[in-house]
């Protein structure tokens, strides 16, 4: 099976508020939608920054991004919108933004077709939401990342399958 390294971005804007997307996998009827981070597979010579920036701008239009840390990595079999089989090696970068209103303009036709919402979220309201924020542990974590609190080395997120 292929390895896919991807850079997902914990988007922040000026009020400390992170930008989150709602998507489904491909194949998947619109009930098992959850909310993730921007951000995509890294090209081949491109560097996770150099990734995180270039999907930020694709999947926001925001072009004024100051990055941060990695902060945490995860690793997990899932499925591309072509139907293949892959392992996703995701590194999880901070960043930060004016905010405003994200841009769909770069969107793919997968994305389109996947990506059912995009919004900032303050972090009192996705402690009350009762819908399915991805990845797991993101609810336990996003707070100190939120506060600045960035972890010595990356954390690796481990997958809890109850």
């Amino acid at each position: 099976m292929r390895e896919r390294l991807t850079t997902r971005v914990l988007l922040f804007d000026g009020s400390g508020r992170i930008l989150l997307m709602k998507g489904r996998l491909p194949n998947r009827p619109l009930h098992t939608s959850s909310w993730f981070t921007v951000g995509g597979g890294v090209e081949p010579g491109e560097s996770l920054e150099a990734a995180a920036l270039r999907e930020i701008g694709e999947e926001t239009g925001f072009l004024d991004v100051e990055l941060g840390p990695v902060v945490w990595t995860r690793e997990a079999v899932g499925d591309l919108a072509s139907g293949e089989r892959v392992i996703f090696k995701e590194s999880y970068i901070v960043a930060r933004c004016g905010g405003g209103e994200p841009s769909r303009a770069g969107w793919e036709a997968h994305e389109n077709s996947l990506i059912d919402d995009i919004r900032w979220w303050a972090l009192e309201e996705l402690a009350a939401t009762a819908e399915r924020v991805f990845p797991e542990r993101f609810l336990d974590l996003i707070g100190a990342v939120a506060g600045g609190d960035y972890p010595p080395s990356p954390l690796e997120i481990t997958i809890v399958r109850a």
